[in-house]
């Protein structure tokens, strides 16, 4: 048999299987075949896939796995799977775990020895940065943002300088409140890319700087609605920027020596050029004036 011929089902054998996240033609025949054949599916609603598996013709066994649900029933799956029993894990739309339930119960799998056998398929976040036109060479999936003001400010100001390009998802109820955080956090110029209802009817890719992005999605209400994904540029400091902890210690020195001393040994432990860390101390004196 080569390696593109259908495998066979292995007992005691997880698999994690993704689902479509919008069109149903972006199911994979191999997940299908998988779906057809393992003794039970560990889905995170069970009427939501129950309505994939009638579109497919598929008949099964479902087992309820969700967030509140997890720790506890991961326990049951895994004895399941002890027995002989073969089980693929599917959430509601998309790659298992990514923002989804399942970790608990892949980790426990691992602990035992039980084999886990991944399907690549669809992922909002991957297939959101295909299409953004920001680097993808390097870049950071951070799920959702807090609920609460506070918190997501505190966890934007957290990602501040982060270089990579950032992947959020985001709520109808909260994209408004976190595009404003990220303008009020990051500045008005930081680009944005609203990936919205991928693959689905009414998809639409819009970026913009997020000042503009925000003006954007005000204009229509319907620009907020449906799931969604926000690709953020990384940071970019300017070419003459000068590194904050440069500028810490130059303020540090400044209180012991000279200012022309003080900018010499800032730049020297710091790489930076003297001139430049001298001309920003004397603007700060002129602006205190």
């Amino acid at each position: 048999m080569n390696q593109h011929q259908q495998a066979d089902i292995s007992a005691s054998t997880l698999y994690v299987v993704p689902t479509p996240i919008g069109n149903l033609e972006d199911i994979t025949q191999r997940a299908l075949s998988i779906l057809q054949r393992v003794d039970l599916i560990a889905a995170e609603d069970t009427r939501h896939t129950g309505l994939l598996l009638q579109h497919f013709a598929i008949n099964a066994r479902l087992f309820a796995l969700h967030d509140h649900n997890e720790q506890q029933k991961a326990e049951v799956l895994l004895a399941k799977l002890q027995e002989g029993q073969s089980i693929a894990l599917v959430s509601d739309a998309g790659t298992p775990l990514i923002n989804d339930p399942g970790y608990h119960l892949v980790r426990r799998c691992r602990d035992a020895g039980i084999r886990v056998v991944p399907l690549p398929g669809p992922c909002a976040a991957i297939t959101a940065l295909s299409a953004a036109g920001l680097p993808s060479d390097r870049f950071c999936y951070e799920g959702f943002l807090p609920a609460k003001r506070k918190g997501r400010q505190d966890s934007l100001r957290a990602l501040e300088h982060e270089p990579r390009t950032l992947i959020f998802y985001e709520s109808t109820h909260r994209l408004l409140e976190s595009l404003q955080d990220m303008e009020a956090v990051w500045g008005p110029e930081r680009y944005v890319v609203l990936a919205r209802e991928l693959t689905k009817t009414w998809e639409n890719i819009h970026g913009a700087p997020v000042g503009e992005l925000l003006a954007w999605v005000l204009e229509d209400e319907n620009r907020s609605r449906g799931e969604m994904v926000l690709i953020v540029e990384g940071f970019h400091p300017q070419e003459d920027a000068l590194p904050p902890e440069s500028l810490r210690t130059l303020a540090l020195l400044q209180k012991e020596l000279p200012l022309n001393k003080a900018a010499a040994l800032a730049a020297e432990i710091h790489g930076v050029k003297k001139n430049a860390l001298y001309r920003y101390a004397l603007d700060q004196l002129g602006d205190d004036n």
